[in-house]
């Protein structure tokens, strides 16, 4: 790669991970990249740096421009691991004169590196710095999605640096979102949505609201992952506001796993149900879907129906993955039902119903078993099920 002008004097520094394909239980099939921007002013500024192993590339493409030690300031927006474990070494090349952080960000930056004695500056939200011709204004937005995240925004130019918020994993050569195809970039920012800042929804709407209030106009929006935002700027922060109020739709998920077909026999017959009810669905099989991917099409389901055949007494254990790492993710509005298929006890429906319960999804019925193989009644019993819930959703979405 080499380094991209994204605004004059404003330069792409970062580097593209084209290998990576998890990310902490997220799947990244496409790889992903880790942004940093060099700001050429009277006072050079690094915002952001990258992954370690990515330490060349980034010395590389600033060097293209300035020598690296011309930098005076780096801007650390959020302390995470794929956008600061190169800054020791950073810090020890260049020696800038201040680093700047957020309050929580001066706390994690020592709590990661326990180094003491950089030349920190710990900055407010609302707090500007002059750069020399241009001034950047910055502003916390805690738990977005770690406590010591914040923004990086410059008035005169209109661009916000947002730090995780409005990212994608997604590797590419083009550095603009009006230079892919518009329709996968936005899969992969509501992948990356659902996965990530889901859990903080609440604060997504209450940052929105406070940009507006402020009245900051956005003309580029370049977040630490994936495109930079210039073609369609607003469209992503209309999308952050419809995902984060949740409102449920009507449209459901089955997601299930079975052992030898029977609950998936149950599966397509619930998935009859709705669609005589008018819902559509979608049905994950979980031996041959990602978690990440199911929390995807979570976004947009009113209805979110589990099934697992019991095995020793428990649920499969993609299906207890699942239900984990959903319950971390705190979807909220949805209604929920289970079945599954057994042999002599058929524990797992009984514990999906208690996952559906921590997780505050309204239970509409109390779960379907079927001991080993469903015959025709026992499908006509999924095939009510499905309408059930369909009818239920249905009341559930009415405007």
């Amino acid at each position: 790669m080499r380094p991209v002008e994204i605004i004059d004097k404003v330069y792409w520094v970062g580097a593209v991970d084209w290998q990576i394909r998890d990310f902490h239980g997220y799947s990244t099939y496409k790889g992903t990249t880790y942004n940093a921007f060099l700001v050429l002013d009277d006072q050079v500024t690094l915002v952001d740096t990258v992954k370690k192993p990515f330490k060349s590339d980034l010395l590389r493409h600033v060097g293209e421009i300035i020598d690296p030690a011309q930098i005076d300031y780096i801007i650390v927006n959020h302390v995470e691991m794929d956008h600061s474990s190169c800054l020791p070494e950073i810090m020890d090349l260049i020696r800038p004169e201040k680093i700047f952080c957020s309050t929580m960000g001066h706390k994690n930056l020592l709590a990661h590196y326990h180094c003491p004695d950089w030349p920190y500056e710990v900055v407010k939200s609302g707090q500007q710095l002059s750069l020399g011709q241009r001034t950047v204004q910055f502003l916390e937005t805690r738990m977005l999605h770690w406590p010591d995240s914040m923004f990086s925004y410059f008035p005169d130019d209109r661009l916000l640096i947002s730090s995780d918020a409005f990212g994608q994993h997604w590797a590419t050569s083009q550095r603009f979102d009006d230079e892919v195809d518009v329709s996968e970039l936005f899969q992969h920012a509501a992948k990356y949505y659902a996965n990530i800042l889901l859990p903080f929804s609440g604060l997504v709407t209450k940052l929105l609201a406070q940009i507006k209030e402020m009245g900051l106009p956005i003309e580029m929006i370049a977040p630490d992952h994936g495109l930079i935002w210039r073609g369609h700027p607003a469209k992503i922060v209309e999308a952050y506001d419809a995902w984060a109020r949740q409102q449920p739709q009507p449209q459901a998920l089955i997601i299930y796993d079975t052992m030898w077909h029977s609950t998936e026999a149950m599966a397509q017959a619930i998935a009859e149900g709705l669609l005589m009810e008018g819902i559509p669905v979608k049905v994950f099989d979980m031996q041959v879907n990602h978690r990440s991917e199911v929390m995807t099409a979570v976004l947009d389901a009113g209805a979110l129906i589990f099934g697992s055949s019991t095995l020793n007494n428990h649920l499969l254990p993609r299906m207890a993955d699942m239900l984990t790492y959903m319950k971390g993710l705190r979807p909220l509005q949805k209604i929920g039902a289970s079945f599954g298929s057994y042999g002599w006890s058929g524990e797992a429906v009984g514990q999906i119903n208690n996952y559906l319960e921590e997780m505050k999804i309204k239970v509409v019925d109390p779960g379907l078993k079927i001991n080993y193989v469903p015959d025709a009644d026992g499908l006509q019993q999924c095939q009510a099920l499905g309408r059930k819930i369909g009818q239920a959703l249905k009341e559930e979405t009415k405007s």
